[in-house]
Order: C-alpha cells, then structure tokens, then sequence
C-alpha cells in the first residue's frame, strides 16, 4: 500500500510538472496531450523496470541466503542447532526454553526456522517482481493520469489554475495517507509534499514561459 501511494505521488508530481512546464510554453491541447501521455508512459515504465530489477535483485539475493542456509543445515546441524538456539536466547527465552523450542522448530522445519529468525525471510513468501512491476506501472499511471486529464480537458483559460488546484489537493490527500501509513505527522506530511510539488510547478513553469518567450 505505501509502494502505491508513493508510486501514485511520483505521477502526480512529475506529470504535472511536465505538463506545467510545457504549458509555460505553449497552449496548444495537442502539444500538452502528446507531452502529458509521453511523460505518462516513461514515468510508468521507467518505474515498472526499476522495481523489476529492484525486487529481482532482492529475490536473488533472498534465494542465496537460503540456499547457503539449506547447505549449513544440511552439512553442520548441530552448528546450526545451537545458532537458533542463541538466537532465541537473545530474544528473551531463557536458555532452556530457547534450546527446546529450537529442537521443536528444527523438527518441524529447519529451514523455515532459520529463514524466519535468523534471516528475517519468509521462503514461501518470496518477494515477487512481476507483482512489484506491475503494481508500480498502475500506481504512477494513476497518478499521471490526474494532472493530465486536468490539463487538456478544461477551457485553455481555466486549465492552469485546475490543474494546479488539482495536483495540490491531491498531493495532500497521498501526503495524509503516507504519514498515515508510516505512523507519522500528517500536517508535516501534507506541508512536505505540497511544497515539493509546488515548487516543482513553479519551476517548471518558469521554465517553459522563458523557453517560449525565446521561440517566439
């Protein structure tokens, strides 16, 4: 959930400062259209292949520490008896309850045991990329998709002013629900995020009316 409120800010934020910009530029529907959509399908792209390759890297490596996991069982059980135990031990069992529940645990399935509370990973339970490219690709496109439509849908001397109204409102509203995810501040959330993009607006802006002022 926080992947898809954050991955729908980054939309949000970087579409309209696309569109922004070029409407600094030009007030030609097709030129904000064809800018809107390109920046639309890159952002989405660009993120889907950045969190493939992210989540594959880490499934890789999840898979290797498990495999080299499965070999130390398999070649030093005792070793590895006395790992979970020490590390139960540390996690406030006492000495003896610790050893017992790390026989009982080794019993029913070493490697799961050691996967969980040595490792931190759940082997049926692997992260899958498919899932987190997709999910990125769905996220940012939603969030694009508002400062674009927002954009090229009102009259031209409306658009500006809707889309900036828009992008703000929406950027307190995933500001609000990241805080609220991450058990923070909302109001220094909200102020952040609103900030951010605003002044990716502005600048933007800014840019796009001096680089049109040029071409004319």
């Amino acid at each position: 959930m926080r992947a898809a409120v954050l991955g729908a800010n980054d939309g949000i934020v970087s579409t309209a400062g696309l569109v922004v910009g070029v409407a600094g530029a030009t007030g030609d529907r097709s030129a904000l259209l064809t800018s809107g959509l390109a920046g639309l399908l890159a952002g989405s792209m660009s993120m889907a292949a950045g969190e493939y390759v992210s989540v594959s890297t880490q499934r890789d490596s999840e898979k290797a520490a498990l495999a080299v996991e499965r070999r130390e069982l398999r070649e030093e059980p005792e070793a590895e008896l006395e790992e979970l135990t020490t590390l139960l031990t540390e996690r406030g069992l006492t000495r003896d309850i610790a050893r017992e529940a790390a026989v009982q645990l080794t019993e029913r399935d070493a490697l799961r045991a050691h996967a969980r509370v040595e490792l931190g990973i759940d082997p049926d339970a692997l992260a899958n990329p498919w899932h987190a490219a997709g999910a990125s690709f769905l996220a940012f496109t939603a969030g694009a998709l508002l400062p674009l439509l927002a954009m090229v849908l009102p009259p031209a001397d409306v658009r500006l002013a809707v889309t900036v109204g828009s992008v703000l409102a929406a950027l307190v509203i995933t500001g609000w629900w990241s805080a609220r995810l991450g058990a923070a501040r909302p109001g220094t959330a909200i102020l952040r995020n609103t900030g951010g993009g605003a002044l990716a607006m502005a600048v933007t802006y800014a840019a796009g009316s001096l680089l049109g002022a040029v071409g004319a």
